[in-house]
């Protein structure tokens, strides 16, 4: 009886200390966007429960759309306890607007309003109504005392939307590895974060769309397809939200110290840094600059690299990408 007791028990031993790892997929909505993961789980189990949990409360913290979220509390200057998800996301937006001279800037949410590309109905825009809603637009107007956000003007709003993709892809990566993962591919709506190897055994491999007119979100036309390996890749670009009124088009990048949408040569800016946030936030900003002011800015940063698509005088796609950004570069 004891003998067959020790072999029930050896052999209960060698399956759990022999379960394969796993590659698995997992996609849903989120964000108002889509996101795609994968993930090789090392006891062999599919992840998806705890990673909706983890989106779910990055959703509650960092959402404009839900009226219960942080964000949405402090916007509407209610007494709230704010997280270290919001705190981690605020802190690190005023250190990029500071870096970027405020072309990247959380308080823009106003004018992004104003102009039909927020979360409240486009308004009837006027230079008056531009000029009167600066005033409550600008970083240096907020800030962050004692675990509280103190405003200058009780109007500023905060839109985390260029940065809490990146900040989110980051904290499922953080996830992931916490639950053993070693090898895993996190998207949120195009901002991705890579480590390790795919299924295949090679660096993970993602696409730069060409910066084609695109409102359906549709076009799958590649300008270069990157090797990504334990880094981070976001880009921003003007040729999916947009509209045309009056014959003119209007781009959803609001320049926030002269409140009107970006008009620039610049069609894409694709960064890539150690975490997503960054990338995602720098991207934003240099969509802002626009081409001469970005390859100005890059100059001193060294913790990023860039792959800019932008138009020539004769309306014709060129690239200009930063010696780092090469090497990952598998064909343009």
């Amino acid at each position: 009886m004891k003998q067959s007791l020790l072999f029930f028990l050896l052999l209960f031993l060698f399956s759990c200390n022999n379960t394969k790892s796993q590659y698995f997929t997992n996609n849903g909505l989120v964000f108002g966007t889509y996101y795609h993961i994968i993930y090789e789980s090392p006891n062999g189990t599919d992840l998806q429960f705890e990673i909706e949990n983890e989106l779910q409360r990055l959703d509650m913290s960092l959402s404009t759309y839900k009226e219960e979220s942080v964000l949405s509390k402090v916007n509407t200057n209610q007494t709230v306890e704010l997280d270290s998800l919001f705190i981690n996301v605020f802190l690190r937006s005023m250190q990029i607007a500071e870096q970027t001279n405020g072309a990247f800037d959380p308080t823009v949410a106003p004018l992004v309003n104003a102009w039909g590309f927020g979360f409240k109905k486009k308004e009837n825009v006027t230079p008056q109504l531009i000029d009167s809603i600066k005033q409550f637009v600008g970083y240096k107007k907020i800030k962050l005392s004692n675990d509280q956000i103190e405003k200058d003007d009780k109007r500023i709003m905060l839109d985390f939307s260029a940065i809490a993709k990146g900040y989110s892809v980051d904290v499922i990566g953080m996830l992931l590895e916490r639950l053993g993962c070693e090898n895993y591919m996190v998207e949120i709506g195009g901002e991705v974060v890579a480590k390790g190897v795919n299924k295949e055994g090679i660096d993970w491999r993602i696409g730069i769309n060409q910066p084609k007119e695109d409102e359906t979100n549709t076009s799958t036309a590649l300008q270069a397809i990157v090797g990504l390996k334990n880094k981070a890749l976001a880009t921003s670009g003007n040729y999916r939200n947009f509209y045309y009124e009056n014959g003119k088009k209007f781009a959803h990048t609001i320049d926030p110290q002269n409140g009107y949408p970006v008009e620039h040569s610049l069609l894409s800016a694709t960064v890539m840094a150690n975490d997503c946030m960054t990338a995602d936030a720098f991207a934003t900003a240099f969509m802002v600059m626009g081409l001469k002011k970005a390859q100005e800015l890059i100059v001193n940063q060294s913790d990023i690299d860039v792959f800019l698509i932008y138009a020539d005088e004769n309306g014709e796609n060129q690239i200009l990408m930063s010696r780092g950004f090469q090497q990952y570069v598998i064909y343009e």
